[in-house]
């Protein structure tokens, strides 16, 4: 069976002369209309250019009245005078200190992993200790800080840590 070469039979013959396009009409119509509608526009602009304005009367002058009693003399209130001469006296009571509170930034099952913490703790520039803690469910190594005398001492320090990438730390009171 001889072979076919299908790629030179798509191909168009050499000698083959191809068509010129054919050109497109010039559309008279539509610049007849374009050239209407243009001058239309034109004289319809000069006739409002034309017209006179409508003269509207002027606006009636405004009367202002004054319907405010008159001033008095003097003052008929005697508080401004008791306001400038009084001191006032203000009591702030004292919070209650809640306690001591500590804060705790993990816990690990081994020595190691908290000896790692303790260092990324040291390295952001806090001192912390870790706790060996015993329960129900095993031996604990928890990383500490503290105690602080307030809460707010503690939240700073915690916001300082959150900014070193340091962000399970929680804060407990520690009576």
């Amino acid at each position: 069976m001889p072979r076919r070469d299908y790629v030179k039979t798509a191909r168009p013959k050499p000698n083959s002369r191809k068509k010129a396009p054919a050109k497109a009409p010039v559309p008279w119509l539509l610049m007849l209309a374009t050239a209407v509608l243009v001058l239309l526009f034109a004289w319809f602009l000069w006739t409002l250019n034309k017209q006179t304005p409508v003269q509207q009367p002027a606006p009636a002058p405004v009367v202002v009245q004054d319907d405010l009693p008159e001033r008095p003399t003097e003052e008929p209130y005697q508080y401004i005078e008791e306001l400038e001469n009084r001191q006032i006296v203000v009591e702030i009571p004292e919070l209650e200190a809640r306690g001591p509170f500590q804060m705790q930034c993990a816990s690990f099952r081994s020595e190691e992993q908290a000896d790692a913490m303790r260092a990324q703790i040291a390295f952001a520039g806090f001192s912390s200790s870790i706790r060996r803690t015993e329960g129900s469910n095993g031996v604990w190594y928890r990383v500490v800080l503290g105690p602080y005398e307030s809460r707010r001492q503690a939240e700073a320090d915690r916001n300082r840590l959150r900014r070193n990438g340091i962000n399970t730390c929680q804060i407990w009171n520690w009576t």
